[in-house]
């Protein structure tokens, strides 16, 4: 993998990976984990549709979509129809797109560099086989409500490799497109002061570009403090009694506070 492409080839993928593919315009990434034997389990509202906001960008995103082919794949085209987490052979995870696989433990630099969210983090990920048994566990037990900006593909692969997750304001989340989707305005109408101080475009576009690299650094999961370690079958359990509650907007929110979850830890 370089600088600018985390592409890969297939021989080069094993167990516990983090994988995604761009879908067509390159508009956002589906993320999953590879868990061998050809198989990669992801977290989907359905069919693969990267959707539920509500608004006109449901619309771009499945406009976005993949081509899919009209002959059921004889390997997973049951659990394709299905939604939350399911089982796919890759061919139908990738639906046609380019591999590529998600970094972690990389450097500040190499994260700035990569200006697109979603395809790298500075958090630390667990061992391989541990990624895995979270995965198959989710496949079972679900990974709660799906939702574009607070519960998606994304942030299940992240939840599987690392164990974190985001509790500030009583929300889970820690996906880096999603940061990206919502950094770049956010950039703009912080950096539109400067029309007060200057007319200069090349200053306000530096400035535009330094607060939105700012925000996807301090949004990164690997640099938050508001995070806890939770395992997937602490996980599943909050999320059957309530611990874990999924509103109708499938935002998560905590019904107890993070420190007595037990077997959780702060960072």
């Amino acid at each position: 993998m370089g600088l600018l492409s985390n592409r890969i080839t297939k021989e080069s993928l094993k167990p516990g990976d983090h994988i995604y593919s761009w879908r067509t315009a390159y508009v956002y990434a589906h993320h999953g984990i590879y868990v061998g034997d050809d198989k990669v389990i992801h977290f989907t509202r359905g069919r693969g549709q990267e959707v539920g906001t509500g608004t006109v960008l449901d619309y771009i995103l499945v406009s976005s979509g993949p081509t899919r082919s009209q002959i059921p794949c004889p390997v997973c085209h049951q659990a394709e129809e299905g939604h939350g987490v399911v089982s796919s052979c890759l061919n139908c995870f990738l639906s046609g797109g380019i591999l590529y696989r998600f970094e972690y433990s990389v450097t500040p630099a190499l994260f700035l560099a990569k200006a697109r969210g979603g395809t790298c983090t500075l958090a630390v990920s667990d061992k391989d086989e541990i990624c895995v048994h979270r995965a198959t566990y989710l496949l079972i037990n679900g990974f709660g409500c799906y939702n574009v900006f607070k519960n998606n593909c994304e942030d299940f692969a992240i939840y599987c490799k690392t164990g974190l997750l985001v509790i500030d304001q009583g929300t889970m989340g820690q996906s880096g497109q999603a940061v990206s989707i919502i950094g770049g305005p956010l950039a703009a109408v912080l950096s539109t002061p400067l029309r007060l101080v200057t007319t200069n475009i090349y200053g306000m576009a530096a400035t535009a570009i330094g607060v939105y690299c700012a925000s996807r650094y301090a949004a990164d999961i690997g640099m938050r403090r508001d995070v806890v370690k939770v395992e997937a079958e602490e996980l599943t359990r909050r999320l059957a009694t309530g611990g874990l509650q999924i509103v109708e907007t499938g935002i998560a929110t905590l019904a107890i506070p993070s420190a007595a979850i037990p077997n959780a830890t702060t960072r």
